[in-house]
């Protein structure tokens, strides 16, 4: 029976996130050790008014995590090393019979990078199934959440450089890996990106995500990250993009990319497409940028029915993600 990845916007049951307690997410001082457990429980605090959200929290953070999170978010405890769970945790799929599956990918730091630390994080896929008491597909490929996204109509969005990057799966053809997507998540089409944004190259990136790049909003029509200044490297990127999703003939809206062009480190990544949606709402990026409320109101025409949460997201695009970067859907 093949399994079907069901899209984002589908009822979800809770959300899954993990609490920053140590390494480059909860940073080095306290100052940033405040921003980071700032930026982590606004994303949740919002999201529980939506529907659940369950925090899985290393136990030497628990006082910390339940001092910042509303007291309906819910605690669960397991080791970490960092806490992107959209990367770390299970996808969850269903069968054709309707039982709901998890796909524990195999994980090693977004490629083995030298500042990486997995061994706990490795293991969370496991931890977070066994809790929602949900059966695991095991994988042997390499790969994160959000290095895939689906419309829940068989189509997975991926890229060249991080399916194929030789520190996650060296030896693996395409064939191979749409195989295993075919396999697990029940893809029917794979379409391949290139690359993905220009600062997810840098020390602390994955190595081209595509949950920062595109992003379906419905079975057939795809938000894509617009960045329209030709002085900005990703100029050439959205073009790239925009040209092989016309060409694979979905329909297209183009989510202007923030103004601001660069922060401390050099050119931004600041993206609109690396959104959450939840029951009822859609958790978006802000970067208190002119650009904001143009893609809040972009978003409000793309998923109508859903009210449109701006989340300052600044703090986690300076450790290397966005919102859905810290996020990851049990569907209902």
């Amino acid at each position: 029976m093949a399994n079907r990845w069901p899209a984002e916007w589908e009822q979800h049951t809770r959300t899954w996130m993990a609490w920053p307690s140590s390494g480059y997410a909860l940073g080095e001082s306290e100052d940033e050790s405040t921003e980071a457990r700032a930026a982590w429980s606004s994303v949740a605090n919002t999201i529980v008014r939506y529907e659940p959200v369950t925090m899985v929290v290393d136990s030497s953070a628990v006082a910390v995590a339940r001092e910042w999170l509303d007291e309906s978010v819910d605690i669960i405890e397991a080791p970490l090393d960092d806490a992107w769970m959209r990367d770390i945790g299970p996808t969850f799929v269903r069968r054709a019979d309707g039982a709901l599956l998890g796909i524990d990918w195999t994980f090693n730091g977004w490629g083995a990078q030298s500042w990486a630390m997995w061994n706990h994080d490795a293991e969370i896929g496991r931890a977070v199934l066994a809790s929602a008491n949900v059966p695991v597909i095991s994988s042997s490929l390499t790969n994160e959440g959000g290095g895939i996204h689906t419309n829940g109509d068989g189509v997975v969005f991926v890229t060249e450089t991080v399916q194929l990057d030789p520190g996650r799966n060296p030896g693996w053809t395409r064939d191979e890996v749409e195989r295993e997507f075919f396999d697990t998540l029940g893809a029917t089409r794979v379409v391949w990106f290139p690359r993905g944004l220009t600062r997810d190259y840098d020390d602390f990136g994955t190595r081209g995500h595509i949950d920062i790049v595109a992003a379906f909003c419905n079975p057939t029509t795809v938000l894509y990250h617009d960045q329209r200044n030709p002085e900005h490297p990703d100029n050439a990127v959205s073009q790239e993009v925009r040209a092989i999703l016309e060409a694979e003939g979905f329909d297209l809206i183009a989510v202007p990319a923030p103004e601001t062009l660069r922060d401390e480190e050099g050119f931004a990544d600041y993206s609109y497409i690396n959104h959450y949606v939840c029951n009822g709402a859609v958790i978006l990026c802000g970067f208190d940028d002119p650009n904001d409320e143009i893609a809040k109101r972009i978003l409000e025409k793309s998923y109508p029915g859903r009210t449109v949460e701006l989340v300052d997201a600044r703090a986690l695009f300076a450790r290397g993600g966005g919102i859905h970067c810290i996020t990851q859907q049990e569907p209902a």
